[in-house]
């Protein structure tokens, strides 16, 4: 009987709970070369903050991955006003147009 029960409140409170969470959107966020490292370090954090995973720090350039709400790469965005970052929705890029059957 206890069983149950669990599995009924589990199943009403499923719902509320992912109602509640905002989707999040994969992002990669870079900065002007000259950003300092603490203005990075203050927006991935804000990212955990709120919820969001970093999925990579990037090396060669200023910036990192991540998967985070919308509300918080708003926030992100309006960090520092002298260093902006350009925030994009992480996607696959391609150099060719859709294949076309038959070699054409």
């Amino acid at each position: 009987m206890k069983l149950y029960l669990v599995t009924i409140l589990l199943a009403l409170l499923a719902p509320a709970v992912l109602a509640g969470t905002e989707p999040q959107k994969a992002v990669m966020v870079t900065y002007p070369k000259d950003t300092p490292n603490s203005v990075i370090e203050q927006a991935m954090q804000a990212v955990k903050d709120a919820g969001g995973t970093i999925t990579h720090k990037f090396e060669l350039i200023k910036g990192f991955a991540a998967t985070a709400p919308a509300a918080v790469l708003e926030a992100v965005s309006a960090l520092s006003e002298a260093f902006r970052p350009w925030i994009e929705e992480d996607q696959i890029v391609t150099i060719y147009d859709k294949a076309t059957s038959g070699g054409e």
